[in-house]
């Protein structure tokens, strides 16, 4: 028996972020591993929204195969050729560190052989920050979206990567066009309390951000519904504190609590999860199988926006 509490909503690709990719510079997408169905059908998508230019690497017949299927005449496309995952996944990735393109995307390989290829020295694509993945999750019936971070790739951030992550959400929230970036540290309260480390942590992460960052907004301990609810803060009380109930990114303080926290504004609104990993040389795309088209699409969109 299905839950009575998944959505029959759809994911969307919201049109404000295709919008913003169209008018970047279109990125040339290394795909690493692209003979398969999902890669190749994302690369499609993309490719005509206008949005990126594809370099595929891999196995050329099986690339070419998957382009016959879906009527594409990939013909005046770069291929680069590798047999297997390993080799796949660092053709990608080196094509990126020598600047012969400019977003980096999973294909059909596994994900930690792809995240070897990115973190690789000999490829070029570490830059001494820390790596972060960031979703931006807006909902099908438009309204303003939300950033989370880090929900896919840190599982026990410490301070310093969800310092990183602070930063990286004020940057592309810039990006996106807002001009004063309201940040929340995620707790399960918003007071600091000895025995939620959490809550402790949340505030020195606001205290940090507030000396560090100018031109942004920053607020932690809060709770969920704190960061979302105009209500809850009413009632709490909080109506002075500026982020509060009108979040634009919340940072997370482990993998479990991100993850959750993504999974649930998708599979319980609706919402489309488009995410990017920040902190190396160029974005890399993390794509998975349970991704839906709409979210391959943004995804693509959001690296185009950060490549610009």
């Amino acid at each position: 028996m299905t839950s009575p509490f998944l959505t029959t909503s759809k994911a969307v690709s919201p049109d404000g972020l295709l919008s913003l990719a169209k008018q970047a510079n279109t990125p040339r997408v290394a795909i690493a591993r692209a003979g398969a169905a999902l890669p190749m059908e994302a690369a499609k998508a993309a490719t005509d929204a206008g949005i990126m230019t594809p370099i595929f690497t891999g196995e050329a017949d099986m690339i070419k195969a998957e382009a016959d299927k879906l009527g594409w005449d990939i013909s005046s496309y770069e291929i680069i050729a590798a047999i297997g995952e390993e080799a796949s996944g660092m053709a990608a990735a080196q094509a990126c560190g020598e600047g012969r393109a400019d977003v980096l995307m999973k294909g059909q390989l596994h994900t930690d052989v792809f995240m070897k290829s990115a973190l690789s020295r000999d490829n070029g694509l570490r830059t001494g920050n820390r790596l972060v993945h960031v979703f931006h999750i807006s909902h099908p019936d438009g309204g303003k979206p939300i950033l989370i971070s880090d929900a896919a790739v840190n599982v026990n951030p410490d301070l310093e990567t969800r310092k990183s992550a602070i930063t990286s959400c004020v940057d592309l929230l810039r990006k996106l066009g807002t001009d004063e970036p309201k940040v929340a540290m995620l707790s399960a309260t918003e007071s600091v309390l000895p025995a939620v480390p959490s809550s402790g942590e949340g505030r020195e992460l606001r205290d940090w951000a507030r000396e560090t960052i100018e031109g942004a907004h920053f607020s932690g301990p809060l709770a969920l519904d704190l960061i979302l609810s105009p209500e809850s803060v009413a009632i709490k009380g909080l109506q002075d504190d500026p982020v509060a109930g009108n979040a634009d990114a919340i940072i997370v303080p482990d993998i479990v609590s991100g993850n959750a926290l993504f999974k649930s504004l998708v599979y319980l609104s609706g919402g489309c999860a488009a995410g990017v990993v920040m902190g190396a040389k160029v974005p890399i795309l993390l794509t998975s199988r349970a991704d839906p088209a709409a979210a391959r699409l943004a995804s693509v969109a959001l690296a185009a926006i950060l490549s610009e």
